[in-house]
């Protein structure tokens, strides 16, 4: 190898961390879940799940630089009542006193920009669409192999779902629903 030759191979070696490749990862959805849970203030908690429809992630310089999970809400199931009482939530859940599954049967999550993970742990800022209303929320996500993993907190009365609000309706009592509500995602990539 000539003088030239090592040179240029060198030169290119200490180059190439320079340029990064994005590199895109479809979201496993038969893999992937999404856990809610919601409830009064005072008592009767529920919870359940939510399908992803598609999904995909861009991942570059060791970040989730952005993506896109299109939840199906018309799977929306809860998990924690007898089949009776579970039907008749999602019923009502599903109606237009919630989320009007209906006329939104979509929800999605866009993902705008990602931190660098340290630790695996990474600080995401995105925007959601539920009940075609889009509101930005920020949140962390945690890496675990080629999965990834975050707690998502959402004030439902952002997106205009009003049913037993404290936001909307006054004197509910224990009858308030809280405007929080809480996913749990664990995201397959492939």
């Amino acid at each position: 190898m000539n003088y030239f030759s090592f040179a240029l191979s060198a030169a290119l070696l200490f180059a190439l961390p320079l340029f990064s490749v994005a590199q895109n990862a479809t979201i496993d959805a038969e893999s992937s879940t999404v856990e809610w849970a919601a409830g009064k203030i005072v008592g009767g908690d529920h919870n359940g799940t939510i399908g992803i429809n598609k999904g995909s992630l861009v991942l570059e310089d060791d970040r989730i630089k952005s993506g896109s999970v299109a939840l199906d809400m018309t799977s929306m199931a809860n998990t924690d009542l007898s089949p009776e009482y579970g039907a008749k939530l999602m019923g009502h859940l599903k109606s237009p006193d919630f989320f009007d599954v209906a006329a939104h049967p979509m929800a999605t999550l866009v993902i705008n920009e990602g931190s660098t993970f340290k630790k695996n742990k990474a600080t995401v800022k995105a925007n959601a669409t539920i009940k075609g209303i889009t509101k930005p929320l920020e949140f962390e996500v945690t890496r675990k192999g080629s999965a990834y993993e975050a707690t998502i907190e959402i004030d439902r009365s952002q997106f205009d779902v009003r049913y037993g609000s404290n936001s909307f309706f006054d004197n509910l009592g224990d009858q308030a629903i809280r405007d929080i509500f809480v996913m749990t995602v664990h995201l397959e990539v492939k």
